[in-house]
């Protein structure tokens, strides 16, 4: 009976203190499997949470997953993944896809146009500081913010490597102390861990430019 947003935090949550996955092509790519949950990264970290909370059970959710992560469809022969080729490699391509839940990023605040890549034009994206702003040290904003509500983090222009504009992804959720970040903390070629943190002191920290927001209903 739990809101669809409630359940992809709860998932979330429960990967808290997970090791993050170093593997340049995600550990789940590697093994061409759909599960690899002893080690994750942004990406798969908000794929498993919605999978598992759409599905009402383990079957169904891998199912929901051959939908969820590719452009077209997964395809599973004997237990292996055959198109991990067309998976979602860009986090810009998962909300335009509309796979990911509606885009509610100008409905939060006033937008910041950032320039696009691989023939997008300018994007709106809420910049750092109206982030910081909106979702201050403390705030509860049921209204804006829910649990649930996938946060993909921009980068600057300047700073794009692979001609990506999300370089991040993270997982609201919010309690009666306020909003949190529930993300794959790390880096391709360092150690990291899933953790729960403080959105607010997030943002402030934060290297990059500014978020996009997505909520699925």
């Amino acid at each position: 009976s739990m809101p669809v947003g409630e359940k992809i935090a709860f998932w979330a949550e429960k990967f808290v203190g997970v090791p993050y996955d170093a593997d340049p092509l995600g550990v789940y790519v590697t093994r061409r499997t759909l599960v690899a949950d002893d080690r994750v990264d942004c990406m798969y970290l908000t794929f498993r949470a919605l999978e598992l909370a759409l599905g009402l059970t383990p079957e169904e959710s891998l199912d929901i997953a051959l939908d969820k992560r590719f452009m077209t469809r997964g395809r599973v022969e004997s237990g292996v993944v055959m198109n991990y080729e067309d998976r979602f490699q860009y986090g810009e391509d998962m909300i335009d896809s509309g796979k990911w839940g509606r885009e509610l990023t100008g409905d939060l605040g006033p937008l910041t146009l950032v320039e696009g890549t691989r023939g997008r034009g300018q994007v709106g994206m809420l910049s750092k500081e109206t982030a910081r702003s909106l979702f201050r040290e403390g705030r509860k904003s049921p209204s804006t913010l829910r649990s649930g509500d996938f946060m993909f983090f921009l980068k600057s222009p300047e700073s794009r490597v692979a001609d990506e504009m999300v370089g991040h992804i993270g997982i609201v959720t919010q309690d009666k102390e306020g909003l949190f970040l529930i993300h794959a903390s790390g880096k391709k070629n360092k150690e990291g861990i899933v953790r729960k943190v403080s959105l607010y002191d997030y943002l402030n920290s934060m290297p990059f430019a500014g978020v996009r927001v997505t909520r699925y209903y």
